[in-house]
C-alpha cells in the first residue's frame, strides 16, 4: 500500500539504498544529454537525487524525528518535478555513476512519486492515458488508420504463427518507412508472421510508465499478452526499443509472472535471417553510415552488435561510429517524453548529433528507433548542416 505521506512508496528497497548512496561527484554531468544543451545544473542527475534525499530526509529520516517531520515547500516541490519531467531518462548517467545507480529505472519511480502528488505529470504528457483509453495510441489517432498508409502491398501476415510483430504508436504514426520497412523484411525472411488487428494493438504502455501515470498499465499488459497467447506466438517482434524494454522488462512485472513468449528486437531477427542465409540482399549500398544506439536499445535491453551487423551484411556500406557510441551513446532528445514539452532541448540534443554525423562525412544518418526518427527529422529541418535521415530496416528493405 501507498503511504500519503512518503517519500519513499513508489520506490523498491534498491531505489531508496542508491539515493542514499550518490556522492555528488558529478560524474553524470559528463553525459547528461540536458546538461549539454542547458548547462543548467538545477536540472542535473544528482542534484535530483540531492533534493529528493532531502524530501526523504525531512520527512521520514534521522533528521525529521529530530527536528519534527516538516511540510516539504510547494515550491520546491514544482521545481524538482519540472527537473525530473525534463530528464530524457536516457539512462547514460546511470552508465559512469561510480556507485551503479540505475537512473534509467529510477527516473520513471519519481516521476510516478509526482504524480501521486498531483504535480505531475506536465502539459500535453497528462493527456496520455486520455488518449491511450479512447483511441488505443498516444497521439489520438483514429486506431483503424494505426496500419495505414504505409503497410506494403503483398505483404500478408497470418491468422496464427510463433513470430507476431508489434508495430507501436510511434511508429503506426509518425515513422512510416521504418515501420514499412520491418514489414518487408518480414515477408522476405520468408517465415509465417501474424499481427493483431489494427484495433487490438494499443499502446505497450511505456510512455505511461515513462511519464508516472501507471493506472491503465496492468490492464493494457494482460490485454496484449492475452492476444498474442491466443495466437500461438512463440516470439513477439518490435522495432521500436521503448516498447521492446517496456515489454521485456515491465510486461513481466504487470503481468504478475514471466511472459508466455520471448520479445526480440527488429534487428535480433534480421541479424539472425542474414546469417542463417533466409534472407538475402539482392544490391548493396555504396556509402558511409553512421550508426545511431538508441538508449533503450543499448542501454536498456543491450542490443548492441545485432545493428552493426546487419548494416555490415550490406554490401559496399562502410560503417562509422559516433565518439559516444554502444552503451556510452549520446540520447538523441526524443526520450523520457521530455520531447512533448521540452521541445527546444529535444532539437538542440539532436542538432548535436546531426553535427557530429556531417563532420564525418556520413552520406546517411541510420537510426532504429521511430521516436529518434520522428525527432532528429525534425531537428533537420531548416537547419544548416543536412545528412539524410534513413532507419536501419527501410535501408536493408531496399536491398532486398
Amino acid at each position: 500500500m501507498i503511504k500519503k505521506d512518503s517519500f519513499t512508496s513508489c520506490l523498491s528497497r534498491q531505489q531508496v539504498i542508491e539515493i542514499d548512496a550518490c556522492t555528488q561527484c558529478g560524474e553524470c554531468l559528463k553525459k547528461c544529454p540536458v546538461q549539454d544543451v542547458t548547462g543548467d545544473a538545477s536540472v542535473s542527475p544528482r542534484e535530483k537525487i540531492r533534493i529528493f534525499r532531502e524530501f526523504i530526509k525531512s520527512t521520514q529520516g534521522l533528521k525529521g524525528m529530530l527536528f519534527g517531520r516538516r511540510r516539504v515547500n510547494q515550491e520546491l516541490l514544482e521545481e524538482f518535478t519540472k527537473a525530473i519531467f525534463e530528464c530524457t531518462t536516457c539512462g547514460a548517467c546511470g552508465e559512469v555513476c561510480p556507485v551503479g545507480i540505475y537512473t534509467q529505472r529510477l527516473w520513471p519511480m519519481l516521476r510516478r512519486e509526482m504524480v501521486r502528488r498531483g504535480l505531475g505529470p506536465i502539459g500535453p504528457q497528462k493527456l496520455i492515458p486520455g488518449f491511450v483509453k479512447e483511441t488505443g495510441n498516444v497521439y489520438d489517432k483514429p486506431a483503424s488508420e494505426r496500419f495505414s498508409p504505409w503497410f506494403p502491398e503483398g505483404v500478408e501476415p497470418v491468422a496464427k504463427a510463433k513470430i507476431a510483430y508489434y508495430v507501436g504508436c510511434t511508429g503506426a504514426y509518425e515513422a512510416h518507412p521504418m515501420v514499412r520497412g520491418d514489414a518487408l523484411v518480414l515477408a522476405a525472411a520468408g517465415e509465417p508472421f501474424t499481427m493483431l488487428g489494427a484495433e487490438e494493438e494499443v499502446c505497450c504502455g511505456f510512455p505511461l510508465f515513462i511519464t508516472g501515470q501507471f493506472d491503465l498499465l496492468e490492464g493494457l499488459v494482460k490485454q496484449l499478452v492475452s492476444a498474442y497467447q491466443d495466437k500461438g506466438v512463440e516470439t513477439l517482434i518490435c522495432s521500436c526499443p521503448c516498447c521492446v524494454n517496456m515489454m521485456a522488462r515491465e510486461w513481466p512485472l504487470f503481468l504478475g509472472k514471466e511472459l508466455p513468449f520471448r520479445i526480440r528486437h527488429m534487428t535480433q531477427f534480421a541479424s539472425r535471417a542474414l546469417a542463417e542465409g533466409t534472407l538475402k540482399l539482392k544490391s548493396g549500398f555504396n556509402g558511409k553510415v553512421i550508426y545511431h544506439d538508441p538508449c533503450y536499445l543499448s542501454r536498456g535491453v543491450g542490443v548492441i552488435e545485432e545493428p552493426r551487423e546487419v548494416l555490415r551484411a550490406i554490401p559496399g556500406l562502410k560503417l562509422l561510429e559516433f565518439d559516444r557510441n554502444r552503451r556510452d551513446s549520446r540520447c538523441c532528445g526524443a526520450g523520457g517524453a521530455a520531447r512533448k514539452v521540452f521541445h527546444e532541448n529535444a532539437v538542440a540534443i539532436g542538432r548535436l548529433a546531426i553535427d557530429e554525423a556531417w563532420e564525418k562525412n556520413a552520406d546517411r544518418f541510420i537510426l532504429s528507433c521511430p521516436a529518434c526518427y520522428s525527432k532528429v527529422n525534425e531537428a533537420m529541418e531548416g537547419y544548416e548542416k543536412q545528412v539524410r535521415i534513413t532507419d536501419i530496416m527501410e535501408l536493408l528493405a531496399g536491398c532486398l
